[in-house]
């Protein structure tokens, strides 16, 4: 579930494939923080989730896209909000902390991975560049999913969720 306990598939509207609720087999979120570990835990959050909905197979395919998706949203979406000032102490529990929400659910037939962050910006997807190192991402996300999109959050929150939507048949 994302902030306020609101689901990604609540924020996606029509740019997403429709997430029928009567086909919605299974889902499952995680909440990743600004730390170097994250996209591993994401990556291994999404091989554990799918080998227990028995789509091991996706498990390549959707773990890069994960990564990806997970690494704009912390490199990008998180740089773009003003600095956390070093001297404020840790955050009280229940206290709202700049985080990414990763979301996976199962439908009939598809699967969606959704990652939300508190940036506005739009992804863009960059010019490739052979001698660069970085700026590939998307480009992948495009190669490795049936599809991708982004919109905005809804219903006054900052932020954004990006999707990308995965055929399992």
């Amino acid at each position: 579930m994302g902030p306020n306990g609101t689901s990604a598939a609540q924020t996606l509207g029509d740019p997403l494939p429709p997430v029928d609720p009567l086909t919605l087999s299974g889902t499952a979120s995680l909440g990743l923080t600004a730390r170097p570990e994250s996209v591993r835990r994401a990556r291994d959050f999404t091989r554990d989730t799918l080998r227990a909905w028995a789509l091991s197979d996706q498990v390549d395919a959707v773990g890069l896209v994960v990564s990806e998706l997970v690494t704009n949203a912390l490199r990008h979406g998180l740089r773009a909000l003003p600095p956390v000032p070093r001297a404020v102490p840790a955050p009280l529990p229940g206290a709202r902390v700049r985080t990414v929400e990763l979301e996976l659910m199962r439908c009939a037939r598809r699967l969606v991975c959704a990652v939300q962050d508190p940036s506005g910006n739009a992804p863009r997807v960059g010019e490739l560049d052979g001698a660069m190192e970085s700026g590939r991402g998307l480009h992948l996300v495009e190669c490795f999913s049936d599809g991708w999109g982004w919109r905005p959050l809804s219903g006054g929150r900052q932020g954004k969720v990006v999707w990308a939507v995965f055929g399992t048949a």
